[in-house]
Order: C-alpha cells, then sequence, then structure tokens
C-alpha cells in the first residue's frame, strides 16, 4: 500500500521533547516561516526488541544535499523513485547498515540513550539561526484541533521517520521502495550535514524491487550485523581524461579467503542501470571492472554504485559527490 503523503519538510528547528510513554516519540518543532509542523520521531518499537537500531553520520557526504538545499521552506511531496529525493535506505547507498546499532530511548544517566543524542544535535539546530532540518516521512493534517505538544493550530506533522520497508506483517502495508524517512540537519556555520536514520529491529534490510516488502529466504530475522558483505566496491573512476565513455571503471575486493564466482553479479547506477559481471575474484584480490558505457554509467555530478549478487541482492554500495567527481582523471577511494 506504501505512505499515503510521503514528501520531505525543510525548516528550521525551534523546540523539542524527549519521548515518553507508553509509545514514545522524540518531538521536534518546525518552522517553515508560514506554518508550524511537529516531527514526531519513533524512539521505541512496539515489536520485540524494542530498541530501535540507529545510525548517525556527523559528517554526511552524499548527493542528495545538493538537491535539498535548492528546496524552499515548507514540505515538499516526493515521487518514490531512483534518482530523485526520496531516500532508500537499500537501494539509496546513503550509509553503511552494518554500522547501525540498537540503543535504547530511556536509560538512567547523562548522554546515553537515543532521546539524548537526537536532543544533542536538534538542539544544535536549534542554536545555529541559519540551520536547516530536513525530515523526510509521511505527513499528517491539517487537524481540526490545536498540536497537542506544543499548542499551534491547526495542528500537522511529519512522522514515520524511519525505514519504511522490509516489515513484519503487522505493519506489511506501509511498505515500499523510496519512501524511507529520515532526518538530516544542515549546519552551514560548521560546513556540515548531520544524518540520522532509524529503522526497527523486525524489519528486514532485503527487500523486494517493487514492493519494498521482506524478501523472506534472505531475511528470517537477520539483522544488519550478519548481512553479506564479502565483496565490496572499494574504488572507481568517474571522470576520466578525455570522454566518459567507455572508459570508467569500478574496483572490487574479494574480503574472503574463498573465490567467489561473478557469474551474474551486476553492478547498478543511481537509476538502478545494470552492468552485469563474469568471471571470479580470487581470495583477498582485486578486480577492475572497465564500463562499457551501453548501460551503467558514472555521473560526473554525483551518484551511487551498488553492488547485486546472482540473486539480485545488495552485497555493497557507496555514493560519491559532484565535487569528487570533479576531478578529471583521479580515482576516488571509498
Amino acid at each position: 500500500m506504501t505512505l499515503n503523503e510521503y514528501g520531505v519538510l525543510k525548516g528550521k528547528a525551534i523546540n523539542s521533547r524527549n519521548g515518553e510513554g507508553n509509545s514514545p516519540h522524540f518531538q521536534i518543532l518546525i518552522t517553515d516561516d508560514e506554518w508550524r509542523h511537529r516531527i514526531a520521531v519513533n524512539v521505541k518499537s512496539k515489536a520485540m526488541p524494542s530498541e530501535l537500531l540507529y545510525y548517525i553520520d556527523e559528517d554526511f557526504n552524499h548527493p542528495v544535499t545538493s538537491d535539498l538545499q535548492s528546496l524552499s521552506f515548507g514540505f515538499h511531496e516526493l515521487e518514490s523513485r531512483p534518482g530523485k529525493i526520496a531516500l532508500d535506505f537499500i537501494r539509496g547507498n546513503l550509509f553503511d547498515i552494518l554500522k547501525m546499532k540498537p540503543l535504547p530511548h530511556d536509560i538512567p544517566g547523562p548522554d546515553n540513550d537515543l532521546n539524548e543524542l537526537l536532543h544533542k544535535y536538534i538542539a544544535r539546530a536549534i542554536a545555529m539561526e541559519n540551520s536547516e532540518v530536513y525530515a523526510f516521512g509521511e505527513k499528517w493534517g491539517p487537524e481540526t484541533k490545536r498540536d497537542k505538544y506544543f499548542g499551534f493550530a491547526p495542528g500537522n506533522g511529519i512522522h514515520d521517520i524511519h525505514m519504511n520497508q522490509g516489515n513484519s506483517k503487522n505493519w506489511e502495508k506501509d511498505d515500499g521502495v523510496y519512501q524511507d524517512g529520515g532526518l538530516l540537519v544542515h549546519l552551514p556555520d560548521e560546513e556540515r550535514w548531520v544524518a540520522i536514520f532509524l529503522a526497527f529491529q523486525s524489519q528486514c534490510f532485503h527487500t523486494d524491487d517493487t514492493t519494498g516488502h521482506r524478501i523472506v529466504d534472505a531475511c528470517n530475522g537477520i539483522s544488519p550485523e550478519n548481512q553479506d558483505n564479502n565483496v565490496r566496491v572499494i574504488a572507481a573512476l568517474i571522470n576520466p581524461k578525455g570522454h566518459d565513455y567507455g572508459l570508467e571503471s569500478i574496483l572490487l575486493l574479494n574480503t574472503t579467503p574463498q573465490l567467489i564466482d561473478l557469474t551474474g553479479w551486476a553492478l547498478a547506477d543511481k537509476n538502478k542501470k545494470k552492468a552485469y559481471l563474469d568471471g571470479s575474484i580470487k581470495a583477498g584480490e582485486v578486480i577492475k571492472y572497465t564500463l562499457s558505457g551501453k548501460d551503467m554509467q558514472l555521473s560526473n555530478r554525483g551518484g551511487i554504485i551498488t553492488l547485486l549478487d546472482s540473486k539480485g541482492l545488495k552485497v555493497n554500495g557507496v555514493s560519491y559527490t559532484k565535487n569528487e567527481a570533479s576531478r578529471q582523471g583521479w580515482t576516488i577511494v571509498f
């Protein structure tokens, strides 16, 4: 079924409240200069285990940020498809899901739970006058009553600020691709972006490319820590000297002690165009694939590179920005 109205809200954070109660959500008050909005961020799961998985990048570097800066303040509905601004934890190569860790929302003591972690970055955004917060998720409202947390009227906001695919049966109706939630905080005075990504431990990180439903044979309760990542994209020549056609190349590393057959594997770009591989890669060795230019292409304006196995499951993925691709003839190391 997917989310009803998926998009991104751009605005200025002006207040926040920790998540409490039976279904705790960290609450953020956002203004877009005309309206106020509440961002409701899950900090505890209804499904066991209850601790959310989180990953925070304090210096987020991804091509999506350049597209976001051109947006006006307010809510923008997004197309859920590749090559656009919509987030997808699996297909967008936003971060390494192996780095997601579980964290409770209410551990006694300072600076040690999810509420306090979110507060740290939102408080920084509140304090910085020209900061911007980008909240990805599903829009609700306007309501006929005042907001129950911050009192503004009409009540409205964004929720589902977490991965929205690979759900267990009870929440399967919300599954979809390119509709994941997330928080991105732009701190221009510090010349950096902070990215906050959340997921439930009950979710699966291998999902169908059309429906976003979990691929049962590839999941079975497997957490991100147990996902295969045996062959990795370690470098790429994005912007070769002269014309790019037929000269772009990608380096793969086999991290295992075994020979790996790459027949039927594929490399994919941000538009899901694929270059299929063949041959094998020896234990601990690096292999170079030169792209023909007839299928997959590496945009000089920023993009992603995804490695898929013979079943179409993601093995590894990286991203690069326009700035990184600007140096002609240089190989980018990931």
